[in-house]
């Protein structure tokens, strides 16, 4: 298949039907920070009517439909998934949707572990109608087992790494590479999941990788890349202490070899999400990254990424005075504030 145009070109509807919302919506809403102006419209019937920006607090002047005949005179040429259903499998009161989307030659793009390219219905109806049905999530073929070949790069490698799945760290990654950028700094942000892919038009979802080549695909990111950029800025995954998610963490820490890492937290937050597990303090989280990371190469955690989005913004203030207080490192909201004080952090530690 030829290559696919950058979606921040085309004309979009997303689908978020009955979740639509800052955390409810993880891929909508990430999409929509970055590349707003490609959105023509929102499909989420519980919310219809309402505008994007009153929900998000961004993207405004976007409507959200109760249907997909409401958003055709837009005139869109993608439909989006930008919800997770349970499992990552498609819901089969959403097949008529999509069905009507592929006849109205709309290109499928979708992060779920369902792949719209295997299924029997719709990749023979996408065929007829010329329609691209990009499954997002679908990794490379021939993915190797890690050699540690990304300790031998000259660029720079960051990692952002968390204490909990969903606490903020893709946009710190994202923050972070734009404002090295704007700093002259030859930055790149690279995906390691379905959201970061569809921002950026590439990566890896290495969730979706089997298990003993997910640092092989760690390394392919930044072998691959090392010789164009500078700063290799990857998007962590999961949490090394998240009782579902740890395995894709580790893959990801010794297989990029970072040079240095970013601790991303969601202020205030206590337990794994959905777990009784209690989150331990930021010091301690530090120390463990460092500690799990050193046998394959040493590295440092830098700067605290605190996630305060729930907080006014004196109150983000005290949590990062906090943070940095227990920490001694540098701490901010990469949204709130700006990613400064942590490529400031970054710089220090990689020219030395």
């Amino acid at each position: 298949m030829a290559q696919r145009r950058p979606l921040a070109e085309r004309r979009i509807v997303i689908l978020a039907e009955g979740s639509f919302g800052v955390l409810e919506s993880k891929t909508a809403a990430g999409y929509l920070r970055y590349h707003p102006h490609s959105c023509v419209a929102v499909l989420d019937s519980t919310k219809a009517g309402r505008d994007v920006g009153d929900v998000l607090g961004y993207a405004h002047g976007i409507p959200i439909v109760a249907t997909l005949e409401e958003a055709l005179p837009f005139n869109p040429d993608v439909l989006l998934i930008g919800i997770a259903p349970p499992g990552g499998q498609l819901p089969d009161s959403w097949r008529p949707l999509i069905r009507q989307a592929i006849q109205n030659k709309m290109d499928i793009v979708s992060g779920l572990h369902f792949f719209f390219s295997r299924d029997a219905e719709f990749a023979p109806l996408a065929q007829a109608h010329g329609v691209d049905l990009w499954d997002v999530r679908q990794p490379p073929p021939d993915l190797p087992v890690a050699t540690c070949r990304a300790a031998t790069v000259k660029a720079r490698t960051i990692l952002t790494v968390g204490s909990d799945a969903r606490v903020g760290k893709k946009i710190t990654a994202l923050e972070i590479a734009a404002e090295a950028r704007r700093r002259g700094i030859n930055a790149q942000f690279i995906a390691t999941g379905q959201t970061g892919i569809m921002i950026s038009g590439y990566g890896i979802c290495v969730d979706a990788v089997v298990a003993d080549f997910i640092a092989g695909a760690a390394e392919c990111l930044v072998v691959d890349n090392a010789d164009h950029f500078d700063w290799l800025v990857l998007e962590g995954q999961g949490s090394i202490i998240h009782p579902g998610y740890s395995g894709v963490t580790l893959g990801l820490l010794h297989g990029a070899m970072p040079d240095a890492l970013i601790l991303c937290h969601q202020a205030q937050l206590q337990h794994i999400k959905r777990y009784p597990q209690p989150i331990p303090p930021l010091r301690e989280l530090v120390r463990l990254y460092e500690h799990i990371a050193q046998p394959v190469k040493p590295t440092r955690v830098v700067g605290i990424s605190l996630n305060c989005f729930h907080l006014s913004d004196a109150e983000a203030q005290e949590e990062i005075r906090q943070a940095e207080e227990a920490t001694g490192l540098p701490a901010t909201d990469v949204v709130k504030f700006g990613a400064g004080k942590l490529v400031e952090a970054i710089q220090e530690t990689v020219d030395r």
